[in-house]
């Protein structure tokens, strides 16, 4: 019988966007102890500049290799984000820019969950103080409805999530970002 309830766990898959190795350390383990087998979408076209997209990966990939989970590099491809937010340039940090390159990135990985046969995503931005959960889990769920798929709203800042993250990332010594990633947040 516990085999069973083994391989159940091993078929209840989620596909996690991760916007960095800091911010996806505790999200991955959380969702493992949920019983998700756990495939991790980097895709972060709002990166700037190339070289720091680079160091953002580079520290996915060591923590996806800790964690023993799949790791999907999604292109970088920094015109395309540019255009999904051209006129909202001058937008505030945390303003409708962010809502747009929110809603980019989910699409997305929701997109690559419907060709993957993956019936549940989410993001690890939902850990970050400087992320609006419920603006956050609004898109999620309006993108899950349009493509019939589940958006798993999880707040992983709750229950120390954010010290924890930072804990796994301070012992694997990957590398911390001092900005959200866009060269508008970089100024």
């Amino acid at each position: 019988m516990a085999d069973n309830q083994n391989t159940t766990c091993l078929n209840k898959r989620i596909l996690l966007h991760a916007c960095c190795g800091i911010c996806s350390g505790y999200p991955i383990s959380l969702l493992k102890d949920m019983g998700y087998s756990v495939t991790v979408y980097f895709y972060n076209p709002n990166i700037s500049p190339e070289k720091e997209y680079q160091k953002r990966l580079d520290a996915e990939k060591k923590l996806c290799k800790y964690f023993n989970c799949e790791l999907i590099v999604g292109e970088y491809e920094p015109e395309v984000y540019y255009e999904y937010v051209k006129g909202l340039e001058k937008e505030p940090e945390k303003g409708k820019r962010c809502d747009k390159c929110f809603e980019l990135r989910l699409q997305k990985c929701a997109d690559l969950a419907k060709k993957l046969g993956i019936n549940e995503f989410t993001t690890s931005m939902t850990i970050s103080p400087h992320k609006n959960y419920d603006k956050l889990t609004l898109i999620g769920e309006k993108i899950a409805q349009n493509s019939d798929l589940t958006y798993v709203s999880i707040n992983f800042r709750k229950q120390d999530g954010f010290l924890k993250t930072n804990q796994i990332s301070k012992s694997l010594n990957l590398y911390r970002q001092n900005y959200c990633g866009c060269k508008f947040a970089h100024r």
